[in-house]
């Protein structure tokens, strides 16, 4: 499924540049296009960058060996 249908970039693909230190929707659009387009899906690239933000969180806090 497209994430943003202007540059054709998925959602895997947005996943891909969060993980790669991409930690803003300017930076997502620089390393990948997404956002710079229509603006359309800047909302769901903010949902993203929540989501990782979160896992990171959640990821930190578990006792390592688990």
């Amino acid at each position: 499924m497209y994430t943003c249908i202007c540059a054709g970039v998925t959602e895997p693909e947005v996943r891909a540049c969060i993980r790669s230190g991409a930690d803003t929707v300017e930076r997502i659009g620089d390393s990948c296009l997404a956002g710079t387009g229509c603006g359309t899906c800047v909302e769901q690239l903010e949902t993203l960058l929540e989501e990782h933000a979160e896992d990171g969180v959640l990821g930190e806090a578990q006792p390592s060996g688990v």
